[in-house]
């Protein structure tokens, strides 16, 4: 029987904790050949600033090329264009291979929402599940641990593997993990950081003559006039109580910070979606990373040197964000004579 893996992601940009992944599966369940499918629109994530679809495909590709003899970058989901849904790319390699033999990768973190996914029910009947653990990641102890969605295709539990009523199975794999994650990567190219710890050498070089992940300073020259800008649209749009901080002083990821409320989670979420339209608009950028959009409790939109918290308002009494920036200049909200200019 012949045994293919199939790694889909954004790969944006590809680095040594993905390739770890497909050498440790690919090792360890004595797979054939890893099909490594980079998402042309990834639908579970919200867009944000960085390379073209076409442009990560050819780093992933620049990525991979040392491991091409069971490596197969397919390029299905950028040529499809449009969201990118794993179910539509499965249906294509049941042409040519049996739901026995094809292993679907995807991390930890992924896992914790499969049942979200797209007719995620065609897939645990067409396809066995492999979910890999990066360092610091827990493994199910029980059923209550997994999905609520697969919970009833659960036949046999055990912490490492799952056998499901579909003849299909889920297991989990430990990896010997580089432990870095896309988001921090991206930070660290558009902030001057050394990445040799988290990139292949041809990556890097690939990213370095495309002058990809750029800083945004050419395109938002002032930051500090962009910042006390974006807290005026979110306070006219009717977020609740936006203040706006100079953090130079501190020592903070970034050195602006706007923190808003929305009277809802789904106000929230609005609120976010709001200020990253303007800015898209009016700048032509997105932002370098987004947390929270759906849940909208708590939404983080990072635009490298200003960072945005928008709060449902009960979560940011909780939270309480405005008393680490004490020792920061408030530059925009209440008590602030220029706020109203």
């Amino acid at each position: 029987m012949t045994k293919i893996g199939l790694f889909g992601g954004s790969f944006n940009p590809i680095h040594l904790g993905h390739i770890q992944s497909v050498i440790d599966v690919t090792d360890r369940l004595e797979l054939e050949k890893v099909f490594v499918i980079p998402a042309y629109l990834n639908p579970h994530k919200e867009p944000i600033e960085g390379p073209s679809p076409e442009q990560r495909l050819e780093i992933t590709k620049v990525g991979m090329e040392d491991y091409k003899e069971f490596v197969n970058v397919d390029e299905q989901e950028i040529l499809r264009k449009g969201p990118s849904f794993t179910v539509e790319t499965l249906q294509t390699y049941l042409e040519e291979y049996t739901p026995e033999e094809i292993h679907l990768i995807l991390g930890m973190d992924t896992f914790s929402s499969f049942d979200t996914w797209k007719d995620f029910e065609f897939i645990v009947k067409n396809a066995n599940l492999i979910v890999t653990s990066r360092p610091g990641n827990q493994l199910p102890f029980s059923i209550e641990d997994i999905p609520k969605g697969l919970r009833p295709y659960v036949a046999a539990f055990d912490r490492n593997y799952i056998e499901l009523t579909t003849e299909r199975h889920i297991e989990f794999v430990r990896i010997e993990d580089v432990d870095v994650s896309a988001t921090e990567v991206r930070k660290k190219l558009r902030t001057g950081q050394r990445v040799e710890k988290y990139l292949s050498y041809p990556v890097e070089e690939y990213i370095r003559q495309n002058k990809l992940y750029e800083p945004l300073g050419d395109k938002i020259p002032d930051y500090r006039e962009f910042s006390i800008e974006c807290a005026k649209k979110l306070n006219d749009r009717g977020g609740l109580n936006t203040k706006a901080f100079d953090l130079t002083v501190l020592d903070y990821p970034a050195e602006y910070t706007i923190v808003t409320s929305g009277t809802s989670s789904r106000n929230s979420s609005a609120l976010a979606e709001f200020i990253q339209s303007k800015i898209k608009e009016e700048y032509g950028v997105f932002p370098l990373a987004v947390e929270g959009a759906k849940e909208g409790r708590w939404v983080v939109l990072d635009y490298g040197a200003l960072i945005i918290h928008v709060f449902y308002d009960f979560a940011r009494q909780e939270y309480r964000l405005e008393d680490l920036w004490k020792e920061g200049e408030l530059m925009y909200g209440l008590g602030v004579e220029s706020s109203e200019d």
